[in-house]
């Protein structure tokens, strides 16, 4: 049987993730998990951002952006402080134990970019390709408004 298109969005993920997870363990990187990769991507530009920033340049929602810096703050990488002129507004930046975690970090991405790369070479539509097209298709028109385009021609089959 054929699995379905979510299972194996899944299970791909469940192999990529994974082996990134390890890949951070094997580095002496054990309290580093691949979901903080995108708030420290952005932190390594930037000394200072919002939340709502970090979601932004990020391209994950605002929910994650919160709960992965909450996490990232528990950890002792990331440094929260209320906003200047709204107390409401967090302002995030890497505090020193994550400032010096970044060399090995970035190292770790180098790796896992490069490990991508060979993975694309293999393949015989790149998966980086396949994935940003599917992205931009999308966002043109969502997967939700496809299902509802499909189960009313399901529901008006005879």
């Amino acid at each position: 049987m054929k699995q379905g298109l979510g299972t194996q969005l899944r299970h791909l993920i469940e192999l990529l993730d994974g082996a990134v997870e390890a890949s951070y363990a094997e580095a002496d990187l054990p309290d580093y998990r691949p979901r903080f990769t995108p708030v420290m991507r952005v932190l390594s530009t930037r000394r200072q951002v919002t939340i709502g920033e970090i979601a932004d340049v990020a391209g994950i929602t605002q929910p994650a952006a919160t709960q992965t810096v909450a996490l990232m703050q528990k950890k002792g990488l990331l440094l929260i402080e209320p906003g200047p002129l709204d107390a409401r507004q967090r302002i995030v930046s890497l505090s020193e134990k994550g400032h010096a975690l970044l060399p090995r970090v970035q190292a770790c991405w180098r790796a896992t970019k490069m490990a991508a790369d060979s993975l694309d070479a293999e393949l015989d539509t790149p998966l980086s390709q396949c994935l940003a097209q599917a992205i931009e298709v999308l966002g043109q028109r969502t997967f939700g408004e496809r299902i509802r385009s499909a189960r009313a021609d399901v529901e008006n089959q005879p």
